[in-house]
Parts: structure tokens; C-alpha cells; sequence
């Protein structure tokens, strides 16, 4: 896609390269994660999806994804609440990439997918993407009993089999929402926690953050911009280890899995995250060599992010997978 030339604009207020340029009038022009597919039936990975509306005020509302199954009528399927990546400003579960990769990891894991469309910064500066996750848990929860307001939830899927998985920005939502869960929920009882290359911060650098401040200078202009607190990179919404609260030691989950790509500048904080929840937790770790940030979702037919899915789907099912 060509991009404006923005340095020539006098009238833009930020620019946020590469997601999106605010104007001096308040206009936002989102440069990427504006495309979007419909939901329905994909015969490649034999998954149907539908639009629903969560909390009727907000608008809130998620794509659901159905795998075919076999033609057992009581089988009961794991459920995956899933949040995209977009440094909290683009994109939607209807952006073509995010929507492909949500059909093959419903058919790759044989899941019910709920991929939530939580409100953008800086129209809905967080924590309002936080809160809205929190909404979504709510209305998960209500299908417990059978009784919800969608029938996939009420009649397929095994609550005892719920997972939250998310990659970069959404990663970071899984982390909060999962602690926020074990504090305030008893409806809820979330079995893994998966994040792919997570989006977690600091002012201080670390690994490769050291060897390239010109793109750790670019992060953390985006989130300064996200989340403009005077806590700064240090934010405990970005930063997990300069609060205590939540403390890493209050998730209730049974599993965790932790996924980094070995170019990511991000890598080095996901390992950290592993490394302290591996206190608390039975945690597994993947690295893929070679690749960078959300490598799986640009190019989701390689080699490499076949092996991806291929560990998203061994995790949920609970099993191990040979690679």
C-alpha cells in the first residue's frame, strides 16, 4: 500500500507511522487494518463464522468460529477467547489476516473461537480495550448454565476446556484479563493462557531493545501515544514486573504457553514473562528461529507458522506434538 507523504502535511497532529496519522482537527486515517472480510463458511478449513453483538450498549461484539466436528451430536468443543495484535490501534477480527488465522486455528484445534472486537485507541483510549474484554468474559460466562443469549456457546463447548489466547497487543490483554478473572470471577475457570509474541514494555532496555534503539524508540512512541499515563513505558499495563498488582502469582490457570520469534525486539520481555511465571506455573516456551514480530500472521502458510499452529494445537487439545 502507498503511504502519504505526511511530513509535508501542516496539519497533522501525530503521526503513528505505521498505523495511522491523527489530524490538528481530531480525523484519525488509519494507514493498515481497515480491510475486512465477511463472516461464513470457508471450505479450506471447513469453518463457519458468524458476527454477534456482546453488550447491545457499546456495540461491543465478537466473530464467532464453528468447526465442522464429527457427527456426534453431544460432542462439547474446547472455547478459545481470542484478541487480535494492533498496538491497541488497528485492526479487527474482520481484517482479512486476523480472519484467515481465526478459521485455522478453530479447524487446526477443533475450538469454538471467539474473536473479540475490542474498541481502538484514540478514539477509546485504554483501558477501554481492557474493560471490553472484561465484557466479553461476562458474556461467555452467562452460557455456563445453557442458558446464554447464543446457542453455539449454550450447546457446544466444554467450560471446563476455556482458553485465552492472544498475539502481540491482544497478548497483552490475555495477561490482564487472566489475572482479572482469578481476583473477581467464580463462574469462570480458565484452563490455559496462550500468548504469542506478547506486547510487554519497559523504559529500561534489554536484549535486542539494546542493539536497536532507533525501533525501540519507535515502540515506545506508539506506546506513549496508546497510553499517555505518567508512568510512561513503565505503565503496569505494558510493564508486568513494576507492580505487584496484579502479582504474577495470582492466575488460576493450569497452563500457560509463551511463543517469541528470535528477531522480535519484543522477545526478550516474553522470555522474562516465562522465565517468572515459571515460579508459578507449568509454562511451555517456543522460539521460532529466524522470524520476526506476528511472522504467522503475514505469512501463515510457511513452514514456520505451520509449527506455530501446530503448538497453539497441541496445547489446547493437550497434547504433545513432535516438530
Amino acid at each position: 500500500m502507498d503511504l502519504p507523504n505526511i511530513s509535508t502535511k501542516s496539519n497533522v497532529a501525530h503521526d503513528v507511522f505505521p498505523y495511522l496519522i491523527e489530524y490538528k482537527d481530531g480525523t484519525i486515517e488509519r494507514l493498515a487494518g481497515t480491510n475486512k472480510a465477511p463472516p461464513g463458511f470457508d471450505p479450506t478449513t471447513r469453518v463457519t463464522s458468524k458476527d454477534v453483538i456482546l453488550v447491545s450498549d457499546t456495540r461491543l461484539s465478537a466473530r464467532l468460529y464453528h468447526p465442522m466436528t464429527t457427527t456426534i451430536t453431544n460432542e462439547k468443543l474446547p472455547l478459545v477467547l481470542y484478541f487480535h495484535g494492533g498496538a491497541f490501534l488497528i485492526a479487527s477480527p474482520a481484517e482479512p489476516l486476523y480472519h484467515n488465522f481465526c478459521n485455522n486455528l478453530a479447524g487446526s484445534t477443533k475450538a469454538l473461537v471467539i474473536s473479540l472486537d475490542y474498541r481502538l485507541a484514540p478514539e477509546y483510549p485504554l483501558p477501554i480495550a481492557f474493560n471490553d474484554a472484561w465484557e466479553a468474559i461476562q458474556w461467555m460466562a452467562s452460557h455456563v448454565t445453557e442458558d446464554g443469549p447464543e446457542d453455539w456457546l449454550n450447546q457446544k463447548v466444554d467450560y471446563n476446556k476455556v482458553f485465552l489466547l492472544g498475539d502481540s497487543a491482544g497478548a497483552t490483554m490475555a495477561h490482564h484479563l487472566a489475572s482479572r478473572v482469578s481476583r473477581f470471577s467464580s463462574q469462570v475457570k480458565i484452563h490455559g493462557i496462550g500468548l504469542i509474541h506478547p506486547y510487554f514494555w519497559g523504559s529500561n532496555p534489554i536484549g535486542l531493545e539494546r542493539a536497536d534503539p532507533v525501533r525501540k524508540e519507535l515502540v515506545d512512541k506508539w506506546w506513549l501515544y496508546v497510553c499517555p499515563s505518567n508512568k510512561g513505558c513503565d505503565d503496569p499495563i505494558i510493564n508486568p514486573f513494576v507492580d505487584k498488582v496484579p502479582s504474577l502469582d495470582q492466575f488460576v490457570c493450569e497452563r500457560m504457553l509463551v511463543l517469541v520469534a528470535e528477531k522480535d525486539i519484543l522477545r526478550e520481555r516474553g522470555r522474562l514473562y516465562y522465565n517468572a511465571m515459571l515460579k508459578h506455573k507449568k509454562v511451555e516456551y517456543f522460539e521460532s528461529l529466524g522470524e520476526d514480530h506476528v511472522f504467522h500472521i503475514f505469512n501463515p502458510h510457511s513452514e514456520k507458522a505451520k509449527v506455530l499452529m501446530s503448538k497453539l494445537a497441541s496445547f489446547i487439545n493437550n497434547q504433545e506434538v513432535i516438530i
